[in-house]
């Protein structure tokens, strides 16, 4: 996909006079209306087609018109990066690296986002130092958990580096669990007190934080 036509209409629909309405499908052939979106920022991801072929699709954030959103999700990645070729519904093989990396961008995006763009454990709020980090990790999960914002946490650093070693979990209240090869003068040192909590975990972020609870468990 490119941001041309209805892409590019979308992205332009303020200065192009046009309003984006969202509604909700009730039952078959009803569909009740919900609230008036504006663009609010995009980026690429790799999904595939309705016959199954891989493609890269552009993911659209909105925001309710009129509601107020204090943080920025940054510019759109990755366009400049990839092959020229890379559209080409015929071409077959692509780079890896690029694979990989297309859809990072989106993801992070909608991790600032389901967060508001703070420290699930602090509140810490600048994006330009905190870190979407996958819940289960990411060479272990399929590619869909990859791109499931459910299987997403935003974090400072210091959490985030704990966390992604298992040095710390958090239970299914979100309490911090603090591991126990490290000693908790050590965790002090930087600011780890065993108090700390996650207060907005959803049922499908526990499903996955089992998962890193399991793996805690078996090295602590």
């Amino acid at each position: 996909m490119k941001f041309t036509r209805g892409n590019l209409a979308i992205i332009d629909h303020i200065k192009g006079g046009k309003r984006i309405f969202l509604f909700e499908q009730t039952r078959k052939g009803y569909v009740q209306f919900k609230s008036e979106l504006t663009f609010f920022n995009c980026d690429y991801y790799p999904a595939k087609d309705t016959e199954g072929k891989e493609r890269i699709a552009i993911k659209f954030f909105f925001k309710r018109t009129g509601a107020l959103v204090t943080y920025e999700l940054g510019k759109t990645s990755l366009i400049e990066e990839l092959p020229p070729n890379y559209f080409t519904p015929t071409v077959t093989e692509r780079s890896g690296l690029v694979v990989s990396r297309v859809g990072q961008g989106a993801y992070r995006k909608s991790i600032i986002n389901r967060w508001e763009n703070q420290c699930a454990v602090t509140g810490f709020t600048d994006s330009r130092i905190l870190i979407a980090s996958h819940i289960h990790p990411w060479k272990d999960a399929t590619n869909e958990e990859r791109l499931d914002v459910s299987n997403g946490i935003l974090l400072s650093p210091t959490y985030d580096a704990l966390f992604d070693r298992h040095l710390i979990t958090f239970d299914n209240n979100g309490k911090i669990v603090l591991g126990e090869s490290v000693k908790t003068s050590e965790f002090e040192k930087i600011g780890v007190t065993g108090k700390e909590r996650i207060t907005k975990l959803s049922a499908d972020n526990i499903l996955y934080l089992n998962r890193h609870q399991a793996i805690f468990n078996t090295i602590t």
